[in-house]
């Protein structure tokens, strides 16, 4: 009898396995706002961002391939401070993802958990985001935030010309 049982249970553990590794999130389910919930860095402790925090990061994906990023922090005095961090666009398909035409990452290295959770690997770093529900307004305030890393090269050359040299 209880060899039997045991049978079962393993039975039944490797099906859920498989059924646990089989389903994927629709590619769409990534469309949206998401914030960093937590970083490690490789041999260090686990960083806490967002709630409860003065750090998180923001990243926006569009339906049309828009992407944003913006490190996001809460000053002494209670005012948020972003930090654009780059604009342009992603792709996501069949789980394969990439951003600002880099490479496309390796599966393990930004993977979807469910339809509110993904986690990513970058460089020495792994990451966990939740998607937020964030009102528009502001989503939008942050992506243009994010857009203005993108200055022109004349814009550029003119503030290095009359602020740095």
């Amino acid at each position: 009898m209880k060899k039997v049982m045991l049978m079962m249970a393993v039975t039944l553990m490797s099906a859920l396995q498989v059924c646990a590794q089989t389903t994927q999130v629709a590619d769409k389910e990534l469309i949206g706002a998401w914030m960093l919930e937590w970083m490690q860095y490789d041999g260090e402790k686990k960083i806490m961002c967002g709630k409860g925090t003065t750090y998180t990061s923001f990243k926006y994906y569009g339906a049309d391939g828009e992407y944003a990023c913006c490190e996001i922090a809460l000053s002494k005095d209670g005012k948020i401070v972003p930090m654009p961090h780059e604009y342009g666009k992603y792709t996501y398909k069949n789980g394969r993802y990439s951003e600002m035409g880099r490479p496309v990452v390796k599966p393990e290295e930004m993977k979807m958990i469910d339809k509110t959770h993904f986690r990513g690997r970058w460089k020495n770093r792994t990451e966990a985001w939740k998607k937020v529900a964030l009102p528009e307004k502001a989503v939008r305030f942050i992506v243009d935030c994010c857009k203005s890393k993108n200055t022109p090269a004349d814009i550029q050359q003119q503030i290095k010309q009359y602020m740095f040299n």
